[in-house]
């Protein structure tokens, strides 16, 4: 296999999720005690999330180019961002780096189209949910995308920050989405975007009447395919 390079800590939850789906992959893939290549750079995420905060999205940008480049000096041949966020700056990384960006936003649209589903709901930080970036992406694959309304927003954002970002998982944060997820199936929605890639530490399929999409499992799967590579494991 070739190399992953992962900019992880955004958070270290979701980094961790990363590293065992892809593990997970090796195993299956290739049988026995194989693991895959990887290699991470991990962030502050109480340094990313203040600079979020101020929309120092300039710093963001230079933060996120130097990690990118970082890995791909240490012999990455493929670059995951751990988190929905922050690819809001993949455009800066693009231009710093010379090896690919495996986006998240298009690997979850072609998951979605895997399912015949041409309207979602997309949650996530509200960085996700009201910045066009994700929902662009979509519509470029003939998908439409739906999104909480503000207080719902609010609450999914809050979560998120306070809750899964540290590792918490409470039954009255869970009751809430789900009672958010009701009210955007209600609406139309025939999926659910887990836009946020803590969100499957909380929500997952059993609990929702619809095709739910895990963003984090997608877009690790999407890095594992792209790094294969036509080798005969002896």
């Amino acid at each position: 296999m070739q190399t992953i390079g992962l900019i992880g800590g955004i958070t270290p939850q979701s980094t961790i999720m990363y590293y065992q789906v892809l593990n997970d992959l090796a195993a299956q893939t290739f049988g026995g005690i194989h693991s895959c290549k990887v290699i991470l750079n991990s962030l502050d995420f109480g340094e990313i999330s203040e600079l979020q905060s101020q929309s120092r999205w300039d710093k963001l940008d230079s933060i996120m180019q130097d990690a990118a480049l970082s890995l791909e000096k240490s012999g990455a041949n493929l670059i995951v961002i751990c988190a929905n966020t922050m690819h809001l700056c993949v455009e800066a990384i693009k231009r710093v780096v010379t090896i690919p960006v495996v986006h998240i936003a298009e690997a979850t649209a072609k998951s979605i189209l895997d399912k015949n589903i041409i309207k979602v709901a997309l949650l996530g930080t509200k960085y996700t949910m009201e910045k066009p970036f994700f929902k662009e992406i979509l519509k470029s694959f003939g998908i439409e995308t739906i999104i909480p309304d503000e207080s719902d927003r609010d609450t999914i954002h809050k979560v998120i920050y306070e809750e899964l970002s540290k590792g918490l998982l409470l039954d009255d944060s869970k009751k809430a989405y789900l009672e958010i997820i009701k009210k955007l199936i209600k609406e139309g929605a025939e999926g659910i975007i887990l836009g946020c890639t803590e969100i499957p530490l909380l929500i997952k399929q059993d609990d929702v009447s619809v095709p739910v999409f895990d963003t984090t499992t997608i877009h690790a799967t999407t890095a594992f395919e792209r790094a294969q590579q036509s080798i005969k494991i002896v």
